[in-house]
Protein backbone atom coordinates (compact mmCIF):
# COMPACT_ATOMS: atom_id res chain seq x y z
CA UNK A 1 0.00 0.00 0.00
CA UNK A 2 1.51 3.33 -1.10
CA UNK A 3 0.31 6.46 0.67
CA UNK A 4 0.80 10.23 0.69
CA UNK A 5 0.33 12.22 3.90
CA UNK A 6 -1.01 15.49 2.50
CA UNK A 7 -0.80 17.45 5.77
CA UNK A 8 1.87 17.29 8.47
CA UNK A 9 3.75 19.64 10.75
CA UNK A 10 6.88 17.53 11.04
CA UNK A 11 8.91 20.66 11.69
CA UNK A 12 7.24 21.17 15.09
CA UNK A 13 9.36 20.61 18.18
CA UNK A 14 7.23 17.54 19.02
CA UNK A 15 9.45 15.67 16.53
CA UNK A 16 12.83 17.15 17.44
CA UNK A 17 13.94 14.05 19.37
CA UNK A 18 13.06 11.42 16.75
CA UNK A 19 12.10 13.11 13.46
CA UNK A 20 14.33 10.95 11.26
CA UNK A 21 13.09 7.77 12.95
CA UNK A 22 9.45 8.81 12.44
CA UNK A 23 10.04 9.54 8.76
CA UNK A 24 11.83 6.22 8.32
CA UNK A 25 9.08 4.27 10.07
CA UNK A 26 6.42 5.98 7.99
CA UNK A 27 8.24 5.15 4.77
CA UNK A 28 8.59 1.58 5.99
CA UNK A 29 4.81 1.41 6.28
CA UNK A 30 4.28 2.71 2.75
CA UNK A 31 3.98 6.47 3.32
CA UNK A 32 6.04 7.54 0.34
CA UNK A 33 5.61 11.31 0.53
CA UNK A 34 4.72 13.78 3.27
CA UNK A 35 3.73 17.41 2.93
CA UNK A 36 5.13 19.74 5.60
CA UNK A 37 3.17 22.97 5.94
CA UNK A 38 4.47 26.31 7.13
CA UNK A 39 2.19 28.33 9.40
CA UNK A 40 4.11 31.56 10.08
CA UNK A 41 7.06 33.48 8.75
CA UNK A 42 9.33 32.24 11.53
CA UNK A 43 8.95 28.55 10.65
CA UNK A 44 9.37 28.61 6.86
CA UNK A 45 13.14 28.25 6.99
CA UNK A 46 12.83 25.32 9.39
CA UNK A 47 10.32 23.65 7.07
CA UNK A 48 12.54 24.21 4.06
CA UNK A 49 15.66 22.90 5.80
CA UNK A 50 13.87 19.71 6.75
CA UNK A 51 12.34 18.97 3.36
CA UNK A 52 15.78 19.49 1.85
CA UNK A 53 17.30 17.08 4.34
CA UNK A 54 14.82 14.21 3.94
CA UNK A 55 13.74 12.37 0.82
CA UNK A 56 9.98 12.20 0.43
CA UNK A 57 9.27 15.47 2.24
CA UNK A 58 7.74 18.43 0.39
CA UNK A 59 6.98 21.98 1.48
CA UNK A 60 4.17 24.50 1.51
CA UNK A 61 4.42 27.99 3.00
CA UNK A 62 1.57 30.02 4.42
CA UNK A 63 0.24 32.33 7.11
CA UNK A 64 -2.16 30.39 9.31
CA UNK A 65 -5.19 32.28 10.68
CA UNK A 66 -4.75 30.93 14.22
CA UNK A 67 -1.42 32.78 14.42
CA UNK A 68 -3.01 36.00 13.19
CA UNK A 69 -1.39 38.16 15.88
CA UNK A 70 2.08 36.99 14.82
CA UNK A 71 1.63 37.97 11.18
CA UNK A 72 3.03 41.39 10.32
CA UNK A 73 2.24 43.28 7.07
CA UNK A 74 5.72 42.60 5.73
CA UNK A 75 5.24 38.85 6.17
CA UNK A 76 3.08 38.79 3.06
CA UNK A 77 5.94 40.37 1.15
CA UNK A 78 8.25 37.79 2.69
CA UNK A 79 5.95 35.00 1.53
CA UNK A 80 5.96 36.41 -1.97
CA UNK A 81 9.74 36.51 -1.84
CA UNK A 82 9.97 32.85 -0.83
CA UNK A 83 7.62 31.87 -3.63
CA UNK A 84 9.60 33.88 -6.18
CA UNK A 85 12.93 32.36 -5.12
CA UNK A 86 11.66 28.78 -5.06
CA UNK A 87 9.19 28.94 -7.95
CA UNK A 88 9.55 25.76 -9.99
CA UNK A 89 11.55 23.91 -7.33
CA UNK A 90 10.42 20.27 -7.09
CA UNK A 91 10.15 20.47 -3.30
CA UNK A 92 7.78 23.47 -3.25
CA UNK A 93 4.32 22.13 -3.98
CA UNK A 94 1.67 24.47 -2.54
CA UNK A 95 0.75 27.53 -0.53
CA UNK A 96 -0.49 26.70 2.95
CA UNK A 97 -1.53 26.41 5.59
CA UNK A 98 -3.90 29.36 5.49
CA UNK A 99 -7.62 30.06 5.47
CA UNK A 100 -10.35 31.24 7.85
CA UNK A 101 -11.01 30.26 11.46
CA UNK A 102 -14.30 31.39 13.01
CA UNK A 103 -14.03 28.87 15.86
CA UNK A 104 -11.57 31.05 17.78
CA UNK A 105 -13.79 34.03 18.48
CA UNK A 106 -11.05 36.52 19.33
CA UNK A 107 -9.48 36.25 15.87
CA UNK A 108 -10.41 39.36 13.87
CA UNK A 109 -12.47 38.19 10.91
CA UNK A 110 -11.77 41.20 8.71
CA UNK A 111 -8.00 40.76 9.11
CA UNK A 112 -8.37 37.05 8.46
CA UNK A 113 -10.28 37.72 5.24
CA UNK A 114 -7.69 40.21 4.02
CA UNK A 115 -4.88 37.75 4.67
CA UNK A 116 -6.86 34.91 3.11
CA UNK A 117 -7.48 36.81 -0.11
CA UNK A 118 -3.89 38.02 -0.34
CA UNK A 119 -2.63 34.43 -0.22
CA UNK A 120 -5.20 33.29 -2.76
CA UNK A 121 -3.89 36.04 -5.04
CA UNK A 122 -0.37 34.63 -4.61
CA UNK A 123 -1.67 31.17 -5.49
CA UNK A 124 -3.15 32.62 -8.66
CA UNK A 125 0.06 34.41 -9.54
CA UNK A 126 2.36 31.44 -8.96
CA UNK A 127 -0.14 28.81 -10.16
CA UNK A 128 0.18 26.74 -6.99
CA UNK A 129 -2.51 24.71 -5.22
CA UNK A 130 -3.67 25.83 -1.79
CA UNK A 131 -3.95 23.88 1.48
CA UNK A 132 -6.76 25.50 3.42
CA UNK A 133 -7.63 25.60 7.10
CA UNK A 134 -11.40 26.09 7.51
CA UNK A 135 -13.14 26.00 10.90
CA UNK A 136 -16.77 27.06 11.13
CA UNK A 137 -16.18 29.28 8.11
CA UNK A 138 -17.19 27.19 5.11
CA UNK A 139 -19.71 29.71 3.77
CA UNK A 140 -17.26 32.66 3.54
CA UNK A 141 -14.50 30.41 2.24
CA UNK A 142 -16.69 29.00 -0.51
CA UNK A 143 -17.93 32.47 -1.44
CA UNK A 144 -14.36 33.76 -1.65
CA UNK A 145 -13.14 30.78 -3.69
CA UNK A 146 -15.98 31.32 -6.15
CA UNK A 147 -14.66 34.82 -6.75
CA UNK A 148 -11.06 33.72 -7.26
CA UNK A 149 -11.66 30.55 -9.32
CA UNK A 150 -8.18 29.12 -8.82
CA UNK A 151 -6.76 27.15 -11.71
CA UNK A 152 -5.18 24.48 -9.49
CA UNK A 153 -7.56 24.49 -6.48
CA UNK A 154 -6.16 22.35 -3.64
CA UNK A 155 -7.26 20.65 -0.42
CA UNK A 156 -9.72 21.55 2.32
CA UNK A 157 -7.74 20.30 5.31
CA UNK A 158 -9.56 18.24 7.99
CA UNK A 159 -12.89 18.64 6.24
CA UNK A 160 -15.79 18.68 8.71
CA UNK A 161 -18.48 20.55 6.81
CA UNK A 162 -21.86 19.46 5.50
CA UNK A 163 -22.56 17.33 2.44
CA UNK A 164 -23.80 20.43 0.60
CA UNK A 165 -20.56 22.27 1.43
CA UNK A 166 -18.56 19.26 0.26
CA UNK A 167 -20.34 19.39 -3.09
CA UNK A 168 -19.54 23.10 -3.44
CA UNK A 169 -15.84 22.44 -2.86
CA UNK A 170 -15.86 19.62 -5.38
CA UNK A 171 -17.44 21.90 -7.99
CA UNK A 172 -14.52 24.27 -7.43
CA UNK A 173 -12.01 21.47 -8.03
CA UNK A 174 -10.99 20.91 -4.41
CA UNK A 175 -10.26 17.64 -2.63
CA UNK A 176 -11.28 17.00 0.97
CA UNK A 177 -8.62 16.04 3.52
CA UNK A 178 -9.53 13.22 5.92
CA UNK A 179 -7.45 12.22 8.90
CA UNK A 180 -7.95 11.23 12.50
CA UNK A 181 -11.26 12.98 13.19
CA UNK A 182 -13.59 10.67 11.21
CA UNK A 183 -12.00 7.54 12.73
CA UNK A 184 -13.74 8.35 16.02
CA UNK A 185 -17.16 6.64 16.39
CA UNK A 186 -18.51 9.81 18.01
CA UNK A 187 -18.06 11.70 14.71
CA UNK A 188 -21.32 10.23 13.43
CA UNK A 189 -22.34 13.14 11.20
CA UNK A 190 -18.95 13.37 9.50
CA UNK A 191 -18.76 9.62 9.05
CA UNK A 192 -22.17 9.59 7.38
CA UNK A 193 -21.14 12.38 5.02
CA UNK A 194 -17.93 10.60 4.04
CA UNK A 195 -19.86 7.53 2.90
CA UNK A 196 -21.71 9.74 0.39
CA UNK A 197 -18.58 11.19 -1.21
CA UNK A 198 -16.86 9.83 -4.32
CA UNK A 199 -13.33 8.50 -3.97
CA UNK A 200 -12.24 11.19 -6.42
CA UNK A 201 -12.97 13.73 -3.67
CA UNK A 202 -10.73 12.33 -0.95
CA UNK A 203 -7.12 12.63 0.19
CA UNK A 204 -5.62 11.28 3.39
CA UNK A 205 -3.69 13.24 6.00
CA UNK A 206 -2.59 13.12 9.64
CA UNK A 207 -2.09 16.77 10.70
CA UNK A 208 0.80 15.41 12.78
CA UNK A 209 1.38 15.95 15.67
CA UNK A 210 -2.31 16.83 16.17
CA UNK A 211 -5.65 15.12 15.53
CA UNK A 212 -4.71 11.63 16.71
CA UNK A 213 -6.96 8.88 15.34
CA UNK A 214 -9.17 6.70 17.52
CA UNK A 215 -6.63 3.86 17.35
CA UNK A 216 -3.99 6.02 19.06
CA UNK A 217 -5.85 8.22 21.59
CA UNK A 218 -4.00 10.83 23.62
CA UNK A 219 -0.67 10.33 21.88
CA UNK A 220 1.38 12.34 19.42
CA UNK A 221 0.02 11.79 15.93
CA UNK A 222 2.49 11.01 13.16
CA UNK A 223 2.61 9.85 9.53
CA UNK A 224 3.30 6.36 10.90
CA UNK A 225 -0.42 6.23 11.73
CA UNK A 226 -1.61 6.97 8.18
CA UNK A 227 -1.99 3.31 7.11
CA UNK A 228 -4.23 2.69 10.13
CA UNK A 229 -6.30 5.79 9.33
CA UNK A 230 -6.62 4.49 5.77
CA UNK A 231 -7.75 1.05 6.95
CA UNK A 232 -10.30 2.54 9.36
CA UNK A 233 -11.83 4.83 6.74
CA UNK A 234 -11.80 2.08 4.11
CA UNK A 235 -13.85 -0.07 6.47
CA UNK A 236 -16.29 2.82 6.85
CA UNK A 237 -16.52 3.07 3.04
CA UNK A 238 -16.79 -0.72 2.72
CA UNK A 239 -13.84 -0.97 0.33
CA UNK A 240 -10.37 -2.56 0.62
CA UNK A 241 -7.73 -0.28 2.19
CA UNK A 242 -5.63 -0.64 -0.94
CA UNK A 243 -8.38 0.90 -3.02
CA UNK A 244 -8.66 3.94 -0.76
CA UNK A 245 -4.87 4.30 -0.64
CA UNK A 246 -4.64 4.19 -4.42
CA UNK A 247 -7.43 6.73 -4.89
CA UNK A 248 -6.06 9.11 -2.26
CA UNK A 249 -2.54 8.93 -3.67
CA UNK A 250 -3.78 9.49 -7.22
CA UNK A 251 -5.81 12.49 -6.09
CA UNK A 252 -2.86 13.96 -4.18
CA UNK A 253 -0.56 13.47 -7.16
CA UNK A 254 -3.03 15.33 -9.36
CA UNK A 255 -3.11 18.24 -6.92
CA UNK A 256 0.65 18.52 -6.53
CA UNK A 257 1.51 17.79 -10.14
CA UNK A 258 3.42 14.58 -9.42
CA UNK A 259 3.60 11.97 -12.16
CA UNK A 260 4.63 9.03 -9.99
CA UNK A 261 5.46 8.05 -6.42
Amino acid sequence: MQLIDTHTHLDFEDFDADRSDVIGQARGRGVQRMMVLGVAQDNWQRVWDQVQQHDGLYAAFGLHPVYLDKHMPDHLQALQGWLERLHGHAKLCAIGEFGLDYYVEELNRERQQTLFEAQLALAERFELPVLLHVRRAHAPVIATLKRFKLQRAGIIHAFAGSYEEAKEYLKLGFKLGLGGAPTWPQAKRLRQIITRLPLEALVLETDSPDMAPAMYPNVRNSPVHLPDICSNLAQLLDIPPERLAEASSRNAMDIFGWRSL
